[in-house]
């Protein structure tokens, strides 16, 4: 990736009054129950449709079921994130229990998570600084290129990270305060004390449905939700405006559902404390300003996929 210098060019534009920013932060438990019900509600209902599947007729007649569940699976990522930003729902406790349960589900601890996050909106496409590009893959070739894309590097990275923590006791990477560490660490233990007691539990039941309705869509849907994520910020300029060094994407309601809003990442990053379901009004009153704009998923995919390659033609 490119180790272009963040600098501060780009427009510094305030389009919103404090009158209109503070009615569209107003936070709600509805639209956060309603969304996550429906998120769940779909994980629950394909989870069904999986184990009654191929417990008739086999797991290979259940791959079509498993690959939809990991698009629902891995997009609890979507949760956590607003869960973060205690946005998700007016209630603190209805941020953290849900957002705890979404995280332990892509293994990804909560607190750890809100930690990174807050450092990757402080220092947005600074090389240096933001998390998102410190942890991110370099890729080399097109092989490493075609692998990160996959998203299972990235969640290995993750993996590694949380055991690391729980068995050493020690963290060290830089967006983690010395008096957050601890806690951490903690975090990190519950959440690998949880996953073996799902193990255990599993292998005293002589059942693999946690691995087919979880594990293995959880992996499969990296395919969907990192190029996604790459689409938020790859190619976009290392100032610090939001209107500059983020993209707003294009896309359809049901992408829109289940991502919480967050394809209008450009709002949500010049504006974190308006939640996501105000991110569509919002979007009305700012879009105007918005520089990176993908018209889909796929066209933004390609342009990603294309700066990368360039980025790596010119290191060379």
């Amino acid at each position: 990736m490119s180790t272009a210098e963040t600098h501060d060019a780009g427009p510094r534009l305030k389009p919103l009054s404090s009158a209109s920013l503070r009615d569209l932060s107003a936070k709600s438990n509805l639209p956060g129950a309603v969304r996550a019900a429906s998120h769940y509600g779909m994980i629950a209902v394909v989870g069904a449709l999986i184990w009654l599947v191929s417990s008739r007729y086999g797991w290979p007649w259940a791959l079509p079921l498993i690959a939809l569940q990991g698009y629902f699976v891995a997009f609890l990522f979507m949760v956590v994130h607003e869960t973060a930003h205690k946005t998700a729902f007016r209630s603190r406790a209805l941020n953290l229990v849900i957002g705890n349960l979404s995280a332990f589900m892509i293994g990804l601890p909560y607190e750890y998570y809100y930690l990174f996050h807050w450092d990757h909106h402080r220092y947005t496409q600074d090389p240096d600084k933001d998390p998102e590009l410190i942890v991110g893959p370099r890729p080399g070739s097109d092989t490493q290129l075609a692998i990160a894309y996959s998203g299972l590097l990235q969640v290995l990275v993750r993996i590694r990270l949380m055991l690391r923590h729980a068995i050493t006791g020690k963290v060290t990477v830089p967006w983690i305060p010395e008096n957050k560490r601890a806690s951490i660490v903690m975090e990190a233990r519950l959440y690998l004390a949880g996953y073996l007691l799902l193990l255990v539990a599993s292998l005293a039941l002589h059942s693999a449905i946690l691995l087919w309705v979880w594990i293995v869509p959880l992996l499969a849907g990296q395919l969907i939700l990192r190029p996604y994520l790459y689409a938020e910020h790859t190619g976009c300029e290392r100032t610090r405006s939001a209107f500059e060094n983020t993209r707003t994407t294009m896309t359809g309601r049901i992408m829109k559902w289940f991502a919480w809003n967050m394809p209008y990442h450009v709002e949500h990053h010049a504006y974190p404390t308006v939640p996501f379901h105000a991110l569509p009004k919002l979007n009305a009153i700012v879009g105007g300003h918005i520089v990176y704009r993908g018209s889909n998923y796929r066209a933004v995919t390609r342009e990603t996929w294309a700066w990368f390659r360039r980025q790596r033609q010119t290191a060379a």
